[in-house]
């Protein structure tokens, strides 16, 4: 478990994404400008009425604007983690980190829901959930959670030279409190730094996105059922 958690988080595999100066700074403004933009659009999007025909279509513009804002900043890696048989794609072990993850939530929950005020907090974005569509809203949330990491641990990461973990999980955590929502701010910060290290290690975004995607359908059908 040990060597398992230490190539998926913190062995660095060997690659060379150094960029010009041009280009890194065309990449720090497309990001900044993108971030900015991004933030106002999710905390629009859950201000919306539960239940609302127009739900959808703003988290549709969100995923939009952060998948343009990651491929207009410049290229994109998947990357590698290191194994035993060689240098592979990350796909087992970032699921597993994901409903590792879910599972920790999951707990915290039981603790969150005694709590009042975290309780209306978890609610309050749950009720998109108990009046959507099941459907739609996974795949909505599946297609928000590609788009995150394609923005936040694909363009971002690459526009920051120094602590880029420690700074794209601020980022991350400073767009999502735009929702005005604490609990969701904090579980932004928690999925931020672990796919952050997964992005440090492999190089690339398959990793985070695993993991976010994993994460995010299984709390979309773990919460209700805490919450409900």
């Amino acid at each position: 478990m040990r060597t398992w958690l230490q190539r998926a988080l913190w062995d660095v595999v060997p690659r060379d994404h150094r960029e010009s100066p041009d280009a890194l700074r065309r990449r720090q403004l497309v990001t900044a400008t993108f971030v900015v933009i991004g933030g106002v659009v999710l905390g629009l999007s859950l201000r919306i009425q539960p239940g609302s025909a127009w739900f959808y279509p703003a988290t549709l513009v969100l995923a939009g604007v952060w998948t343009v804002g990651a491929f207009a900043s410049g290229p994109l890696h998947l990357g590698r983690i290191a194994h035993a048989k060689g240098d592979r794609r990350p796909v087992v072990a970032p699921i597993l980190l994901g409903l590792g993850l879910a599972a920790v939530f999951a707990a915290g929950g039981l603790v969150v829901r005694e709590v009042p005020f975290l309780e209306h907090q978890v609610s309050s974005v749950l009720d998109h959930a108990d009046q959507g569509s099941w459907p739609l809203l996974v795949l909505i949330t599946a297609v928000n959670g590609v788009a995150e990491e394609l923005f936040f641990r694909g363009a971002a990461y690459a526009a920051i030279t120094r602590h880029p973990v420690v700074w794209t999980t601020v980022a991350y955590a400073v767009a999502t409190l735009a929702t005005g929502n604490v609990m969701l701010s904090f579980a932004a910060v928690l999925l931020g730094a672990l796919v952050g290290l997964q992005r440090r290690a492999s190089g690339g975004i398959l990793g985070p996105i695993l993991t976010h995607v994993t994460w995010s359908v299984s709390m979309l059908f773990a919460l209700p059922a805490l919450f409900g």
